[in-house]
This record gives structure tokens, sequence and C-alpha cells, in this order.
């Protein structure tokens, strides 16, 4: 994927021109941009095998 510049006078123009663009790619081209932001982001992640954190809490209901 190379970068591409361009100029826009209001965000509204560049909101459009951002979506009609990707309308334009087909399915396999979004998923591709998927998966490479996908691996920039565990990248940066300090733990990549982490995964999700598991939360959880117990709360005693108390009867009425």
């Amino acid at each position: 994927m190379e970068p591409v510049i361009a100029k826009f006078r209001t965000h509204q123009e560049a909101r459009e021109a951002t979506l009609a663009y990707y309308r334009r790619l087909s399915p396999a081209e979004r998923l591709e941009i998927l998966f490479s932001l996908r691996a920039l982001a565990r990248k940066e992640d300090d733990a990549p095998s982490a995964g999700l954190a598991r939360v959880y809490r117990i709360i005693k209901l108390g009867r009425d």
C-alpha cells in the first residue's frame, strides 16, 4: 500500500474521499489492510501472547 497525499477544503470532503476510497477496494484488499493494522498493533504490544485480560468480580447478593 502506497501513501497518498490529498488536500481538502473541509473535513466533510476528506470524510467523503476516505469513504469513496474504501468503497473502491475489493474485499480482499480491505482484509489485507485489516491484517496489516492488526500486525502493527501486536508489534506495539508489550506482551503479544498475553491476549485479553480476564476480569471478573464475585458479588454476593443479599436476601430481601
